[in-house]
């Protein structure tokens, strides 16, 4: 018999349910949409998608190509709000790249701070 009780998850429509965890960034890029091409703000990261701080408004679905340099991914605009959207990559990140493009963003960090 099954069990007919809901997960909290399923009484709270705010849940979280991302399946990975998102790690903070601050890494300049750049989106590549529809022709054009945008710089961009990574705001956070996970193996599966990124948030972006991106001045141009792009509908849900759209196709973008996310070039941060070292990290040069095909993805899908999923949400937007304002001037942050949300992607999901159509292949994701191993730990390598994540771990590559967190490490970049805590040193880029503490360059800026020597620099205060």
């Amino acid at each position: 018999m099954t069990n007919s009780v809901p997960s909290p998850q399923d009484c709270d429509p705010y849940a979280d349910r991302r399946r990975y965890p998102r790690v903070p960034v601050a890494l300049p890029a750049f989106l590549q949409a529809n022709g054009e091409r945008y710089a961009v703000q990574i705001l956070d990261l996970s193996p599966g998608g990124a948030k972006l701080d991106c001045p141009e408004s792009l509908s849900v679905g759209t196709t973008v190509i996310l070039d941060c340099g070292t990290l040069c991914r095909s993805a899908v605009v999923r949400w937007q709000s304002a001037e942050v959207m949300g992607l999901c990559f159509d292949s994701e990140l191993d730990m390598r790249e994540a771990l590559a493009l967190i490490q970049r963003s805590t040193a880029m960090a503490a360059r800026m701070k020597t620099r205060e």
